[in-house]
């Protein structure tokens, strides 16, 4: 779609799933929701919006965000709301979708600190009510009986085990883990890299260099290549003159060439990203911080060179 790799089982899963609710299958119940779900970063909400734009369906979009707020009841509102718009777009005749992104973010429990409140309580009630009974979803005040058409809802998330578990069984959602292939990553990178001139074998070679990595790494070395070129232009520029050159500027925003991604740069770079994962996962400052107050190794160090008050 427009120069961008959708991975076949990806598609073929969506596709399957909407076409499913908008049919009338004898003696069959669809589920209505589909959860997809998997590591973080692999671009499960990139994909579903090229899948949207590629059937020409202007989904209805939630985020994790809106399923918490300080009004009891509220973000239950919301989704009957947002689910009876997205109703009235397939009632005019054009199909439509409720997409709620991150929903374990926002209706699931991360660990036992978490606290689980009356909507989070509410959002799972009703959306199981909905997947119940999808031609009958009433808002507050309107209680007589009038059917609306069937939307499939779309939600994504890295972890379903931490939403309520009558909401995830099978006959409300169909659940769909995304792990995308060495294939697919290698689709996804030649999307990311194709206005750069980056020679498809070199995309072979970082994906396979960094097996471990998620989509969105290779996104993040993308943009980290650009780094020296604004190094170079606040070089030129002067530091006091940057806020006149970027705000209200009478030339408009600054412009580069593309700088050259050789495979020996973007190696480069990769490995100082991967550098600096490592430095959180070693580190662990904040367990240092509980234990000693120390920075790291620093009193540590400070000790040794006899440099230590304190």
């Amino acid at each position: 779609m427009d120069g961008y790799y959708i991975a076949p089982s990806f598609m073929d899963k969506l596709l399957v799933h909407i076409s499913k609710n908008f049919m009338n299958l004898p003696n069959i119940k669809v589920p209505l929701i589909l959860g997809i779900w998997g590591g973080k970063g692999q671009g499960k909400s990139f994909q579903c919006e090229l899948v949207f734009a590629k059937l020409g369906i202007n989904p209805i979009m939630m985020s994790a965000g809106e399923l918490e707020s300080g009004d009891a009841g509220e973000p239950a509102k919301l989704l009957r709301k947002r689910y009876r718009e997205a109703s009235d777009i397939v009632k005019k005749g054009k199909m439509c979708v409720l997409f709620i992104n991150d929903l374990d973010a926002g209706a699931g429990r991360m660990g036992s600190t978490t606290q689980y409140t009356v909507n989070n309580q509410m959002v799972n009630a009703t959306l199981m009510n909905i997947a119940d009974n999808p031609t009958n979803v009433q808002l507050p005040g309107m209680y007589n009986r009038q059917d609306n058409p069937r939307v499939p809802i779309v939600v994504t998330g890295n972890d379903f085990s931490t939403l309520y578990a009558p909401l995830i069984r099978d006959g409300r959602m169909e659940k769909f883990y995304w792990a995308p292939t060495r294939d697919d990553r290698i689709g996804v990178c030649q999307g990311i890299f194709r206005a750069d001139n980056v020679h498809p074998d070199d995309v072979v070679r970082l994906v396979d260099t960094f097996p471990g990595q998620s989509i969105d790494f290779f996104g993040a070395l993308r943009a980290r290549v650009y780094d020296d070129e604004v190094r170079k232009w606040v070089a030129g520029t002067g530091i006091q003159n940057i806020g006149k050159k970027l705000i209200n500027s009478k030339e408009g925003p600054p412009t580069f060439e593309k700088p050259a991604m050789t495979i020996e740069k973007l190696l480069e770079y990769g490995n100082m990203l991967v550098g600096e994962q490592d430095n959180v996962k070693r580190l662990q400052l904040a367990d240092k911080y509980m234990s000693e107050a120390a920075l790291g190794d620093a009193n540590e160090d400070s000790i040794k060179r006899g440099t230590f008050y304190g």
